[in-house]
This record gives C-alpha cells, sequence and structure tokens, in this order.
C-alpha cells in the first residue's frame, strides 16, 4: 500500500475508498496517479497482501519484445507487495524501454551488460544470481527462452539464468505462430522439465495488427500472484477456493441432451488466476474441451445434480465462485434407448423438471457457507435489473453480471465486459468493468477475492 500512504492514506480510508464512501481529498493524488498509469483507481489501491512477512528480492529481466512496457507496471505491482526488484535488461529490452524507466521504479541501478568493469571485478552475475530469491523474465521471448533451453550464457540475463539455484517464473510474450513453433514447443518442454515454472502466455490482441491468438503475456496482475504462489504466499495463500466452471449436459436420451454454448473460458481462468495467488483451488467443471488448469484440483462432472453433488463434497471453502452456466432444466425421465422418429410428423412429448440451484443452496448453508459467495448471471436483457434480483433471491455476496446476448460473443468467446453487483448493508452497488479477456476478468476478480477477504 506504499501508493496509498504517500498520497496520506490510511488503510482503512483506502478500503473505504475502493468501496465509495471516502471522499479525503487525498483521493485526487490517487485518481492523478491512476491517470498517469492508465489504470483503474482500484486496481491501483487494491494491492494484495505481501508474499511473506519479510522483504523479498527478486530479479526482474526484462526481454526484447514489445511488451516490455507491461514490465513497469509489474515492479510497480511488486513493490506494493514488499518485493525489491533489481532489473536486468536485455539489449533488445532497451530498444522499447529505456533504463532510465525501470531505474525510476526500481530505486536502483538497472544491469544490462555483462563485461562491466565496476560489476564484474567481484563476479556482479554471479552476485545478482545468489542475492535474488527468485528470478522473473518478463516478457521472455521466443529467442531468450531458446537460448535458456540450449544452456547459453552469453550475455548478462542469461548468465544469471544459468547460475541462479532461486526458482524461475517466465511470461511468455510473442506473435502467435512463433508460440505454436515446434521449435518453441520442444524449448518450453525442456525448460518445464528442468523447473522452470510459467505464467502465460494468454489469448488475445497482438501488437501487430488483425493479430489474434495465444501469445499475449500475462497482466502484471497475474505474475505478481503467480510469484505470490512461488514463494508460497500469494495473496490467497492458506484458503480454500471452489470454482465451477462451463455447461452442464442433461440427458434426454442415451445420443441427444439438453446443453448451453458455455465454453467454461471464464471459470478456468478464475481458477487457475485462484492458484496462481496461492489459493488451493478446487474446480467443479462440466464438459468443456478445456485443459485442467495447472496447480488445480478439477472435478468432472456431466450433469446439474452430479456439480452440486461434487460442490457440497468441496465444502468447506473460503471463497466459491460459481461461473458454470447450469441448465436451468433436464428431462424428467431421460430414456434408455435413442428416441426414434414415428411417422406422424408430432414430436415425441418432452417433460421437464427444474434443476437444483447451486448457487442458493451453498449461499444458504448455514454450516458450510463460505465467507464469501460470488455467482455469475448471464443475461440476454434487462441485464442489471435481473442480476439484481438474482443477487437478492440467491443470498450472495456478488454477482457478476455478463451480457450473453448473440451481439456480444460472450458465450463460447474470448473477452468479457462485466459489471460486479454487492448490496453491503442493502445498498446496491454496481462496479463497470471495460471489455477485456476473460483472463484479464479472472485476474481483476481474484485481486478483488483477496481484497475482500483480508479486511
Amino acid at each position: 500500500m506504499a501508493i496509498s500512504l504517500k498520497a496520506g492514506l490510511g488503510k482503512g480510508v483506502v478500503s473505504d475508498i475502493i468501496s465509495g464512501k471516502s471522499a479525503n481529498p487525498g483521493i485526487e493524488t490517487l485518481r492523478a496517479i491512476a491517470g498517469a498509469l492508465d489504470c483503474e483507481l482500484a486496481d491501483l489501491i487494491a494491492g494484495a497482501p505481501s508474499p511473506s512477512s519479510g522483504k523479498r528480492t527478486v530479479v526482474l529481466i526484462i526481454g526484447g519484445g514489445i511488451a516490455a512496457y507491461k514490465s513497469l507496471d509489474l515492479i510497480r505491482r511488486l513493490a506494493e507487495r514488499g518485493v525489491t526488484v533489481r532489473a536486468i535488461m536485455t539489449k533488445a529490452a532497451q530498444e522499447f524501454v529505456t533504463p532510465l524507466s525501470v531505474g525510476a521504479l526500481t530505486g536502483g541501478r538497472v544491469f544490462t551488460e555483462l563485461f562491466d568493469r565496476e560489476d564484474e571485478h567481484d563476479v556482479g552475475h554471479i552476485r545478482l544470481a545468489r542475492e535474488a530469491e527468485a528470478i522473473v523474465v518478463a516478457p521472455a521471448t521466443a529467442d531468450l527462452m531458446a537460448r535458456m533451453a540450449s544452456g547459453r550464457a552469453d550475455d548478462l540475463a542469461t548468465a544469471v539464468l544459468l547460475a541462479t539455484r532461486a526458482p524461475v517464473l517466465l511470461a511468455p510474450a510473442m506473435n502467435p505462430a512463433m508460440w505454436a513453433n515446434r521449435a518453441t514447443q520442444r524449448n518450453l518442454a525442456t525448460l518445464r522439465a528442468d523447473g522452470i515454472r510459467f505464467v502465460g502466455p494468454n489469448r488475445g490482441e497482438m501488437a501487430e495488427r488483425n493479430e489474434v491468438g495465444l501469445g499475449r503475456m500475462a497482466e502484471p496482475l497475474e505474475i505478481a500472484a503467480a510469484l505470490g504462489a512461488l514463494f508460497g504466499g500469494g495473496a490467497l495463500a492458506g484458503k480454500h477456493v471452489l470454482v465451477t466452471s462451463g455447461p452442464t449436459h442433461e440427458p434426454i436420451d442415451p445420443v441427444r441432451y439438453l446443453a448451453n454454448r458455455s465454453s467454461g473460458r471464464q471459470g478456468h481462468a478464475i481458477a487457475e488466476a485462484a492458484a496462481r495467488a496461492g489459493a488451493r483451488v478446487t474446480l467443479v467443471s462440466g464438459p468443456v474441451s478445456l485443459p485442467d488448469p495447472p496447480g488445480v484440483t478439477t472435478v468432472h462432472v456431466e450433469t446439474a445434480a452430479e456439480m452440486l453433488a461434487a460442490v457440497e463434497k468441496a465444502l468447506p471453502a473460503d471463497v466459491a465462485v460459481f461461473a458454470a452456466a447450469v441448465a436451468d432444466w433436464r428431462a424428467a425421465s431421460p430414456v434408455g434407448a435413442k428416441i426414434k422418429k414415428d411417422g406422424t410428423g408430432r414430436p415425441p412429448p418432452l417433460a421437464l423438471a427444474e434443476n437444483p440451484d447451486i448457487l442458493a443452496t451453498v449461499a444458504r448453508n448455514r454450516d458450510k457457507r463460505p465467507a464469501l459467495v460470488v455467482g455469475f448471471a448471464a443475461e440476454t436483457d434487462n441485464l442489471i435489473a435481473n442480476a439484481g434480483k438474482k443477487l437478492k433471491a440467491k443470498g450472495a455476496d456478488w454477482i457478476v453480471a455478463n451480457d450473453v446476448s448473440a451481439e456480444g460473443g460472450v458465450m463460447g468467446g474470448e473477452d468479457n465486459t462485466v459489471h460486479i453487483i454487492s448490496a453491503p448493508g442493502g445498498d446496491v452497488r454496481i462496479e463497470d468493468w471495460p471489455k477485456m479477456s476473460k483472463t484479464e476478468v479472472a485476474a481483476r476478480l481474484v485481486a478483488k477475492i483477496a481484497e475482500a477477504i483480508a479486511q
């Protein structure tokens, strides 16, 4: 919370600012900082708890890619969490951001040369490697990954990486074609086998015009959370987070079922972001084509009844996020054989029964209700009004409302535009978030969750 203290605001006042209760004059300073950094005010002041009780020293290696500009925000995010950053910039990185900018944020010297007269008299690259409690490479370019995989040490960055005994976290960033290339995937497999940790890449728009795909660097909040998990003490360390994701399939006969277009991307992204923040995560997933998120216990189910049973088995939890698009209805009497046409042209009778309400069941569980229950409202009309009704009817703490009408492309898409609805003390509050990738929504939601349960 270093920035808030500079603005003359206490921690309690910061919480009031986030919730909109306070009009402290110091907020104008924060708004000015947020504007200069092109970020949201809540993001600026909602820093999660420090990864540990003491100061951590991390070496940040900035590679040469357009995403290098995000390293400036990453330095600030780490400083908010009590992390001292020592920066190394490759020659290519200096084409995108300057050592002066990086040094202004780290408050120390930026290291750029392997053969530096001042540093190498005491074998400076070994000293940097030994003093670091972790090394973060962001952005990690295809070239830098290739040189790491082959054991090169021909510049300061790779020499430090080869000499360190500390854990290493890479945030890859490159064009989707480069990421998908077999050579890069071989290097990725080699580095994983060597114990290197990864965060990202994400799917989204690239710097190149009309380029979209997997290769976008993880957001600074995600990287900071992943580092916290690496230290074993992220913002959600020691917490159990339960997440539901995907659709449910309700059988009509052995080959047909009732379902919806949910891809599970948002729920899976939330589970992965929570794991990176240090939480123990249980993901209850309906049928999706996505891989299980790393570091997450995933339970696969088909129907709403199975999802409810898995959720109740996973309790107790500190936080529950119900992102699954559970079918409201099921066939009242599924049949054991495929239903045939009878030649009359009339459809067969199909009686429906209402499925269990998983969100309401957990929110009203007196014995095992999580401290924070978050539901999702997927609506095609009257978004805010319908989501507000759901908040009250289900007994949730927050509702994440999103428009799933066909024009929005949210169902099955890569991006999302959400509104966070809550009613602390009975006063309805609405936070409107801009359009973001689902990964970015997940990172921001997990940061908000960490802030809420820390209070």
